[in-house]
């Protein structure tokens, strides 16, 4: 099967990391950076729509609610407060809980820094395991959103490739229909690179793959069983 559209002119139509939409340079020195897409990644892995998610990210930082500490400061109610207006309300108590005890976890185990935890890890998989331990209930998607977009960022980032994605892959002719999980993602980066994409800029186009088996889930074309982000 041929590709119907070049790498690249995917990430140009339908746009690259969710990061750089939010104005997070995950690529800064400053680790805040990574915290800010942690809280975000958290929100979007919520059962909830990507929009109010956006607009529940964009309140905690109009509120300049993005470090460890000004979120602990608010204290619980204030973070129910603010994802109820988000649209939050049937996962209000249970988000919020989850945003104190990450931050919490972070501030006794990491001194706060999302690069220190990096740096702990011992690989990929350890990594993705400390995500996941920072709180009750962050699971596979939620550590896997974070972790892609830091994908040629992080050493160690290297989560699966999502099912979104690589339902998207195989709609569009990058990937054969049964081709398996670790091949795809070892075939669409050495697609990338023959493009000339930069090895930090991958994590656009699996961005991008998202973006459009969102897109084809929405159309009801979705792969049988396939799963969010």
């Amino acid at each position: 099967m041929r590709a119907s559209l070049d790498p690249a002119d995917l990430v140009k139509r339908h746009g690259g990391r969710y990061a750089a939409d939010l104005g997070i340079d995950l690529a800064a020195p400053d680790a805040g950076e990574r915290f800010k897409w942690l809280l975000a990644a958290l929100l979007y892995g919520t059962r909830i729509s990507e929009s109010l998610a956006t607009r529940s990210w964009k309140d905690f930082a109009a509120r300049d609610l993005l470090t460890p500490e000004r979120i602990l400061q608010t204290g619980w109610d204030g973070l129910v407060a603010i994802l109820d207006a988000g649209g939050y309300v049937r996962y209000d108590y249970k988000t919020a809980t989850k945003l104190l005890d990450v931050c919490t976890a972070l501030e006794r185990d990491y001194s706060g820094s999302l690069d220190r935890l990096h740096d702990a890890a011992a690989d990929a998989r350890d990594l993705e395991n400390r995500i996941k331990a920072l709180a009750k209930g962050i699971g596979d998607t939620t550590a896997g959103i974070y972790l892609r977009e830091l994908r040629g960022i992080w050493a160690k980032a290297d989560p699966p490739l999502s099912p979104l994605a690589r339902s998207a892959a195989i709609s569009l002719g990058y990937l054969e229909q049964e081709i398996e999980p670790d091949r795809a993602m070892a075939r669409l980066k050495t697609m990338w690179a023959a493009e000339g994409g930069a090895s930090n800029g991958f994590a656009d186009f699996e961005a991008a793959l998202v973006r459009e088996g969102l897109r084809l889930r929405r159309l009801g074309k979705r792969e049988p069983h396939s799963r969010s982000p």
